[in-house]
């Protein structure tokens, strides 16, 4: 275990002005706070958080991070409080101290829920100050360090989330080295036969060529030095084994193929050496095609640059080279936590100003933008991590702009990624000049334009397009406005028809102090709460008057011109329209099927609209009943169910066919014939049906006497007129008793 003497010496070798005092308190505070507590190792508790501390001097971090680092666990697992540590270290440290300490006692239904609430807290914490994210890091290093002595499962279970979002999370902070030890360490635990497996062919690989490493490295840089590059630093490496391992799973490889197990970098002064050691060794050795890439003109999200290339080099081995100056160096290295060492704002050999926010932490920002959105926690989780995962694209706007993508992305994407406005109002795109489809895949280079429509509303399904969390968040979020915004119209003539019939006049701004009754946010809320059947009109009209008497009120069909007769609780009779705007495509037959709205008025392709299961048609009178959780269903005004609806005015809904649209589809009625039981019947049946272009869907036939069958059939028509005809034509029939249609 480190001791605490140790731990000062190292950060006085990078800050030898360092606050002693102030590693020294944090240090007597959190062995005090700990006291006996154990690690699972048996070892003391506070060798954890010395340890992290440790991981960080290697970063070269302040000494607040390190006492940062130091305190970590003490809110968490001790007696300590936030203002305690406020008022001994100051409210900077215990700021970070309480954004490090993980949430308890939260009422989630899964662990995944829970692991994504904790990330949503841990990425918020980091918006405010980024060395929350370095101080975690280095404490999941460590648990990864010393996970051989927790349980298998949990074993297991810390791998895969390491996998899964801390290892890529240092990936995308540019904290390569991080990345490639969680990695090593989860492969390790996850895959114990294959990192075994892996290993073991990598010790082979290393013996049988002992001494290339070193020989490569020799020649290398007695070409650079030879061609003026006098101060050029070579360094070669044998790949990792999870590195080896996910090649050879993503490309289908055996271990006997991979061709670049040795992987050199090349360090030079400053970014014109940089192309010039490129000249060099490409002039001196084959390159093999394709496998240049030019991360310095074009820097990865995560700041990275350098030059990657790949030889046919000496011994006739192939290689992969990396050619970079020392500050791109040490952004590969530790990523976001070398941004750290320039605070002054000074700019060095490769002409930057250090000091501004790095690309990595940017795309930090954009991702917790999305915690705004509303999002389930689960949905965050699942978006963050395939942020992380995603392979990049490089494309432009126009003017020039650079937009980084994930790969794979379109460009609803690319339209997200530059504005949410431009996004929601996005219907066309020309990539390269050329209109090309919304669901292509963008390719690096893609000069990409989008084309915008002010009326324009994104699709639901678009959401199964896109590969980015801001799109797919930003989509359900329009979704979910252009849905409320229709239920909010239903809701708003439900509320004036309910209001009118009380002699009262509804408005907006009668509801605002009835807000807090109804237990709605705003107005807006509650009319469309009103509009998916999930709040009563009654209720919204005693709300805003209390005072009022209700009159419970009777509604049945009058049979006669498609009015309903409204029958009040002190006898009076006055009618409300009931001629409708509803149709579909498709003819659906099924109880509550959805339909295709098409050619009904007044509804929006944003509310489900349902046939009831015995069907309408075209010429029908029909209503519409509003369900909580089914949307509109629509009946033929003769249906009995509508007798279940009576005491429910505010659940109907006027609707009625839209005649002057063309149709173009087929509606289901049912309709019961009584036939002679006898040879030739069904023939005769079938012929009539098929005889005036109409289809049988289903026919079920129950022989009910000895010389009478009932055949009950599904037909499908374009319009009532057709469907009057057929039973007309059916009851000429001779073989045919009667025949009437089925409305239950």
């Amino acid at each position: 275990m480190m001791r605490q003497y140790e731990l000062v010496e190292r950060v006085q070798q990078y800050k030898p002005d360092a606050n002693e005092a102030l590693l020294n308190k944090a240090y007597v505070y959190a062995m005090q706070k700990h006291g006996q507590q154990k690690r699972a190792s048996g070892d003391p508790y506070i060798s954890h958080p010395l340890e992290v501390a440790a991981i960080l001097t290697d970063m070269h971090l302040d000494e607040s991070t390190i006492a940062v680092a130091l305190l970590h666990d003490t809110i968490e697992d001790t007696t300590a409080t936030r203002a305690e540590i406020d008022e001994l270290f100051g409210e900077d440290i215990g700021r970070l101290v309480e954004g490090l300490t993980k949430i308890k006692k939260l009422d989630l239904v899964t662990k995944k829920a829970k692991q994504a609430e904790n990330l949503r807290k841990l990425l918020l914490a980091i918006s405010d100050d980024v060395r929350v994210l370095l101080v975690k890091l280095a404490d999941r290093l460590h648990n990864m360090r010393t996970l051989d002595h927790m349980s298998a499962d949990k074993r297991a279970r810390i791998s895969e989330e390491t996998m899964e979002i801390y290892a890529p999370l240092a990936g995308r902070m540019g904290m390569q080295d991080m990345r490639e030890e969680l990695e090593e360490l989860s492969f390790r635990h996850m895959n114990p036969e294959a990192y075994e497996t892996v290993t073991k062919r990598l010790e082979e690989l290393s013996k049988r060529n002992e001494g290339i490493v070193k020989k490569i490295e020799a020649e290398l840089r007695d070409l650079l030095v030879a061609s003026g590059l006098t101060s050029a630093y070579v360094k070669g490496r044998q790949k990792k084994p999870y590195s080896v391992f996910r090649k050879m799973q993503s490309k289908s490889l055996s271990f006997e193929q991979l061709s670049d197990v040795y992987g050199f970098r090349l360090i030079v002064e400053d970014i014109p050496s940089c192309y010039r050691a490129l000249g060099i060794v490409h002039t001196r050795w084959r390159v093999v095609p394709g496998r240049f890439k030019d991360y310095i003109s074009t820097p990865k999200q995560n700041d990275y640059r350098s030059l990657h290339t790949t030889i046919v080099g000496p011994s006739s081995q192939r290689i992969e080279l990396q050619i970079r100056t020392k500050r791109m160096h040490e952004i590969a290295e530790f990523g976001i936590a070398a941004h750290t060492l320039y605070k002054d704002g000074s700019s060095n050999a490769d002409g930057d100003i250090l000091s501004r926010e790095s690309n990595a932490y940017s795309w930090l920002r954009h991702t917790i933008e999305a915690l705004a959105e509303g999002d389930s926690p689960e949905e965050f989780l699942e978006h963050t991590k395939l942020e992380l995962f995603q392979d990049q694209v490089f494309c432009f706007t126009p003017k020039g702009k650079l937009i980084a993508l994930p790969r794979g992305a379109t460009p609803i994407d690319f339209a997200y990624a530059v504005h949410t406005n431009i996004g929601d109002t996005t219907v066309g795109a020309k990539i390269n000049g050329r209109i090309m489809p919304l669901v292509t895949r963008l390719a690096n280079g893609d000069e990409v334009e989008i084309i915008r429509s002010g009326v324009q509303v994104p699709p639901a399904a678009w959401e199964e397009i896109v590969v980015t969390g801001k799109a797919r968040a930003a989509i359900r979020r329009a979704t979910r406005m252009a849905i409320r915004k229709q239920y909010a119209g239903l809701g708003h003539r439900i509320l004036e028809r309910t209001f009118n019939r009380a002699g009262k006049i509804f408005s907006r701004e009668a509801m605002k102090p009835a807000l807090h009754r109804l237990g709605q946010k705003d107005v807006e809320d509650a009319i469309a709460a009103v509009g998916r059947g999930e709040m009563s009109s009654l209720d919204v009209l005693r709300a805003v008057y209390p005072d009022h008497q209700d009159e419970r009120v009777t509604v049945k069909p009058s049979g006669d011109d498609g009015w309903f007769n409204v029958r009040s609780a002190a006898g009076m009779i006055f009618k409300i329209p009931g001629k409708t705007k509803a149709g579909t495509e498709g003819g659906h037959s099924e109880p509550d099927a959805d339909v295709d709205i098409g050619p009904i008025r007044g509804l929006s392709g944003n509310v489900d609209v349902k046939f009831a299961s015995t069907g309408a048609v075209p010429g029908d009178r029909i209503v519409g009943i509003m369900d909580q959780s089914k949307g509109i269903t629509i009946y033929p005004i003769q249906s009995p169910s509508l007798q279940r609806f009576d005491d429910q005015p505010d659940r109907w809904i006027d609707v009625r066919w839209d005649l002057d649209e063309a149709n173009k589809s087929r509606f289901m009625a049912r309709i019961m014939v009584n036939a002679l039981n006898e040879p030739g019947t069904l023939a005769k049946v079938a012929q009539t049906v098929a005889g005036l272009d109409v289809n049988i869907r289903l026919l079920d036939t129950v022989r009910v006497a000895a010389d009478f069958t009932e055949m009950m059939l599904e037909v499908e028509v374009w319009d009532l007129r057709q469907l009057n005809q057929l039973l007309a034509q059916m009851k000429e029939l001779d073989c045919v008793a009667t025949v009437r249609r089925l409305y239950e």
